[in-house]
């Protein structure tokens, strides 16, 4: 059952293509949600897996080991992803965010060195920004990266950082200049095996995304090459950042729009097979019109995400448009999955039913990538 129209950025290209990541979603990530939700983490070897078939850094350029695609592709494998049930593979961080970046601003040896072990899942990926102290205000982040000789001094504490148990290769958001603000900020890379000083805190116990390692990282006098500054100057950190998030807010709102089109699609036929006092659940009004809401507002949400993936795709997504796709499609899945687990009764609120996944998942969407707050913030300066 389709609750909206075909994307219209969609093309035949695209369709063969989600047919291979439909094929390794279901086998890979569909039956391993339990254990790894009960592990905290996915098995290192996916990566391995994912790289051998293709799946990694899909709008990386061939050059580079990747898939030489678009947005597009990673937008269909996060569909897939998330139509499998699966919260817990961060590609969307190591493809989508972090390859970007290296990229977008690395030097050519950079980017042969570190992009095609990114696309063969030899090293993952993970961007440290959040701190303790410090999660949406990046401008005052208290990790200093200073200058000694030829390297880079590194002290500080990150959290809730993403493929932080795993990664192989950080993106760390700190302060070159601490006498600065959004100036004083520079990206510097860290490959962590041998890495003295860097260590790796708990794998952090979520509400929800169970199967997502979420980690502390620390930094106590880690010593990295001053070639592992990201854009060849210091200070330029915040600016790469604001170029960079609009595609991960768009990454979320891809996820968001499937997680509710999943629901509805899963609401509806559990409401059809369920009877109570007598006749289906489908059948009373209420239900009815419940679903009716969800499922409209899953299509306006699709068409506003679709619009503005294809000004993406031509180059044209702004900050603003980011910020409003990002904060409207979680506000709304998180409405939608309430409504849908409701209609589910108490097994909504079991473990085993994808529902309950789905609606704890969708809770973090309106913090991470920038809280909803700071969208709205980000938006009202250009009315």
């Amino acid at each position: 059952m389709a609750i909206t129209q075909r994307s219209s950025w969609l093309t035949e290209d695209l369709d063969a293509f989600r047919e291979l990541a439909h094929a390794f979603c279901q086998k890979e990530l569909a039956p391993n949600q339990e254990r790894w939700a009960a592990a905290k983490q996915i098995d290192r070897e996916l990566w391995n897996k994912a790289g051998e078939v293709g799946l990694l850094c899909l709008s990386i350029p061939e050059e580079y080991g990747g898939g030489g695609g678009t947005f597009a592709h990673e937008a269909v494998l996060l569909e897939e992803q998330a139509r499998a049930g699966d919260e817990a593979w961060g590609n969307a961080v190591h493809s989508g965010i972090v390859a970007h970046y290296v990229a977008g601003y690395g030097t050519e040896e950079q980017k042969r060195r570190w992009l095609p072990k990114l696309a063969s899942g030899e090293l993952v990926a993970a961007i440290a920004m959040t701190e303790p102290s410090t999660g949406s205000d990046l401008q005052n982040i208290k990790t200093r990266a200073i200058r000694d000789g030829d390297d880079y001094v590194i002290n500080g504490a990150k959290t809730f950082i993403t493929n932080g148990a795993q990664a192989g290769l950080v993106i760390v958001v700190a302060k070159t200049d601490p006498g600065e603000q959004a100036k004083g900020v520079s990206l510097i890379v860290v490959e962590t095996e041998g890495a003295e000083g860097f260590r790796r805190g708990r794998v952090l116990d979520k509400v929800g995304m169970h199967g997502q390692d979420t980690s502390e990282l620390f930094f106590d006098d880690v010593r990295v090459p001053v070639s592992n500054l990201l854009g060849g100057a210091e200070g330029l950190g915040f600016v790469q950042l604001m170029q960079q998030l609009p595609q991960e807010r768009l990454l979320i709102g891809v996820t968001s729009v499937t997680a509710m089109e999943a629901a509805v699609e899963m609401t509806v036929r559990y409401t059809k097979e369920r009877t109570a006092f007598g006749r289906e659940i489908f059948g009373f009004q209420n239900t009815k019109f419940t679903l009716a809401e969800c499922a409209t507002e899953v299509a306006v949400s699709k068409a506003f995400l679709d619009q503005c993936i294809e000004r993406h795709l031509r180059g044209e997504l702004d900050v603003t448009g980011a910020a409003m796709v990002k904060w409207w499609t979680t506000d709304r899945l998180s409405r939608v999955a309430d409504e849908c687990l409701q209609l589910f009764g108490g097994y909504g609120y079991m473990s085993e039913y994808p529902i309950s996944r789905v609606w704890t998942g969708a809770r973090v969407g309106r913090i991470f990538g920038g809280t909803n707050e700071i969208m709205k913030e980000i938006i009202s300066r250009t009315l």
